[in-house]
């Protein structure tokens, strides 16, 4: 018996878990869409669990509302939504890559490369209007891909749960 989600209602077939916020309710998979057969990631937030609040609910709607926003091929685009008997999932681009966080060796001008591209990330989202602040940018949230024939690896920002839009009143959370 698998411990996956059962998801035969959805055209996705889970493959293996990426990642998991067990007490936030919310685990991330490696999916295929099995009308494609590209490789997509499957976010499931679950709120159908006795510890669950409406906080998971709402960060599933800001992510996906601020996801269809933006195209810019340092963030996995948003592909799609769905409800699922214990909650929601969201599906996104794949991109073979690992977190920055994962013990990897870096070259002092990898480590400088990723700072450019994580910046040039950083830049596209302050320069919509309105603007976006991301708010967890932590290593686990930075992607750095394989390096291509010539060496260039490329890096991706993810999980925009917490992410604002706009420019309203900053509290302190956000200062922090």
């Amino acid at each position: 018996m698998s411990h996956f989600p059962d998801l035969a209602a959805s055209p996705y077939q889970i493959i293996r878990e990426l990642g998991h916020n067990r007490s936030g309710g919310r685990v991330t998979y490696l999916a295929s869409d099995t009308r494609t057969q590209e490789l997509v990631v499957l976010k499931q937030f679950q709120f159908a669990r006795v510890d669950a609040d409406w906080s998971g609910y709402k960060a599933y709607e800001r992510e996906i509302n601020v996801l269809r926003q933006l195209n810019h091929p340092g963030i996995p685009r948003y592909l799609d939504s769905f409800e699922t008997p214990g909650g929601f999932c969201l599906v996104q681009e794949y991109k073979p890559a690992i977190a920055l966080s994962a013990s990897q060796s870096l070259t002092p001008q990898d480590v400088k490369r990723v700072a450019i591209e994580l910046l040039e990330i950083l830049v596209y989202l302050q320069d919509r209007f309105p603007p976006v602040i991301h708010r967890d940018i932590k290593p686990e949230n930075i992607l750095i891909g394989q390096p291509d024939e010539s060496g260039h690896r490329s890096v991706y920002l993810v999980d925009f749960g917490f992410a604002r839009i706009g420019q309203g009143e900053m509290t302190m959370s956000s200062a922090i």
